[in-house]
């Protein structure tokens, strides 16, 4: 037996193959197809960039901004007796219907 059969393999102590890339003279990086793919990130798709120790950290961005409960809370106030779930969904059509004359 030899000794590398005995020990972890690269797939089992969770190193994966490297994938390099170049910066363009402007700065660019392209981001392999695979790793993109894995990501579902399209073209158009907005990143954070963090330096770290480590190296570069690119993080999906948020696709609304930081809130607080205090922010929104009362944000659509309604002020008259209370409506029926019926009485909800009418008015919901009745806009929908506007907007789409619109």
């Amino acid at each position: 037996m030899y000794l590398t059969s005995v020990l972890p393999t690269e797939a089992h102590m969770g190193v994966q193959k490297r994938i390099t890339t170049v910066m363009s003279t402007k700065g660019q990086v392209i981001l392999p197809k695979a790793i993109r793919e894995l990501r579902q990130w399209a073209a158009g798709t907005q990143l954070i960039v963090e330096n770290t120790a480590d190296g570069v950290l690119l993080k999906l961005a948020p696709i609304f901004p930081e809130t607080e409960l205090k922010d929104v809370v009362g944000a659509l106030q309604y002020s008259g007796p209370a409506l029926s779930v019926e009485a909800m969904d009418a008015a919901i059509a009745s806009e929908a219907k506007r907007r789409a004359r619109d």
